[in-house]
This record gives C-alpha cells, sequence and structure tokens, in this order.
C-alpha cells in the first residue's frame, strides 16, 4: 500500500468559474490541499472550500516559486494528504510546466493524474467569435511562447503557420510582429489581443499586424496574441466578440 496521496493535476481553464470541467470541479470539491497558480481565481477557488490552499504562482515580472519549491510542496502534500489537487491555469500539459512536475512525483513513486482544461487560445477564439481556422485561408495553427529555460534564452523562433497563437504576448507580442513584417507577412495582416480571457474585465482588441509592431500598451492581466488571415471580420459579423467585453478597434 502506497505511503503517499495521489496528486491530480487539473487544468482551471482560462478564468471563469464555470469553464472549468465538471471531472476538475468534483475533484476540487474532494480535494483535501489545492495549490494553485497565480492566475487562478477567488472564484475557481470558492469550488474547494473545504481545502488547505497554497499559492505556488508564478508571474512575469514578478515575485514567483521556484519550480524546485512546488515540487517539494506536492511530494511534501502527498504525504499528509490523500487527495492533492495542482491547479493549473489553463490546460496543464500546454505551458504548465507538466513535464517537470510530472517527473518530480513519478521519481518518487506518487500515483498522479492530469485533468485537462480549456487552453486559453480557444476560449479566447470563442470569446472574440474568431475560428483560428477557415477553409481555403487557414489550415495550420502554432501555439508558442517567448518564455523559455536559462539555457535556451535567445533561441525562440516564430512559428511558421497559418494562425499564430502567442501566449504570455504582452511586449514580446511586438517583437513578433516586427519579425513577422522583416519575414514578408502583410502589414494588414488581422491581429485580436484579448486581455483578462473570460473574466469580468475581459478586454478584445483588433488591429492589424503593421500597428502591432508599434507598440501594445499597458496590459491589466494576462494577455494573448491571435494573428493571422483566419481571424479577419466576417462580412455579417459585429466586432464585439463576447458580451460584456470592452471590445477596442485600431488600424
Amino acid at each position: 500500500m502506497s505511503v503517499f496521496g495521489k496528486v491530480y493535476l487539473v487544468g482551471a481553464g482560462p478564468g471563469a468559474q464555470d469553464l472549468v470541467t465538471l471531472r476538475g470541479a468534483r475533484l476540487l470539491a474532494q480535494a483535501d490541499v489545492v495549490l494553485h497558480d497565480a492566475l487562478v481565481t477567488a472564484e475557481m477557488l470558492e469550488l474547494c472550500p473545504q481545502a488547505v490552499k497554497i499559492a505556488v504562482g508564478k508571474r512575469c515580472g514578478r515575485l514567483s516559486t521556484a519550480q524546485a519549491f512546488i515540487n517539494k510542496q506536492m511530494l511534501d502534500c502527498a504525504h499528509k494528504y490523500a487527495v492533492v489537487v495542482r491547479l493549473k491555469g489553463g490546460d496543464p500539459m500546454l505551458f504548465g510546466r507538466a513535464d517537470e512536475e510530472l517527473r518530480a512525483l513519478e521519481q518518487a513513486g506518487v500515483d498522479v493524474e492530469v485533468v485537462p482544461g480549456i487552453t486559453t487560445a480557444l476560449a479566447a477564439a470563442a470569446a472574440a467569435k474568431q475560428p483560428l481556422t477557415r477553409r481555403g485561408v487557414a489550415r495550420s495553427v502554432a501555439f508558442f511562447t517567448s518564455s523559455t529555460a536559462p539555457e535556451h534564452a535567445g533561441q525562440v523562433q516564430v512559428p511558421d503557420t497559418d494562425t499564430l497563437v502567442q501566449y504570455m504576448g504582452g511586449r514580446e507580442a511586438v517583437t513578433t510582429a516586427q519579425r513577422l513584417l522583416e519575414q514578408g507577412r502583410g502589414a494588414d495582416t488581422p491581429v485580436i489581443v484579448v486581455e483578462n480571457c473570460s473574466r469580468p474585465d475581459q478586454r478584445i482588441l483588433r488591429l492589424s499586424l503593421a500597428t502591432l509592431a508599434h507598440g501594445l500598451g499597458e496590459a491589466h492581466g494576462p494577455v494573448l496574441v491571435m494573428l493571422g488571415n483566419a481571424l479577419a471580420l466576417r462580412e455579417y459579423q459585429a466586432a464585439d466578440g463576447a458580451t460584456g467585453s470592452k471590445v477596442v478597434k485600431t488600424a
């Protein structure tokens, strides 16, 4: 019989409480302890009132929890509790450090299960009512980020696909836009920026690649940037991508 409890890597989705999966919500209601990311909302944590809550967040440019410490916290909790939930924004398997956490748990002999979540790219496309693929226009999509491990700094390349989705965009998206223009992408290529996706203060910004190359302005929450011709407004499409969203259009 194992001396450890079981650890669940659960995807919280983009932020809204009702966008977590049913399995994720059920596990939160059963959890003894929840180790959660900085991007997990207070509303989401209302689903686990009975659990001990431990913040282990990482935010660019802010004081963050080291990954080695997070791994140790999970192992310590697995010694103490039967049901341990590691709650991660979006989907654990996409830009979620799942590989490092799975390795640590597996090496220690801890039983672990992954529960998928809605990744922000799909939630952002839904919020803007803008498919990432379009027949005859875009048949390939790449999700990428400029964040890298220190040993790979400076090696980021922009993928060569029809539609590009840059996670943790912000200032890095401006550099991406400049590179794409240098590579021959059209200056009028549509761009959609979604800030605080699925949250009450969600903001959708529509602009061109050329405009993005000159700057994005200040953001007050997590930013995702989608680029490509599939993102052009449809003939009868209203510009307000989602009810309650603040939508800004620029050149």
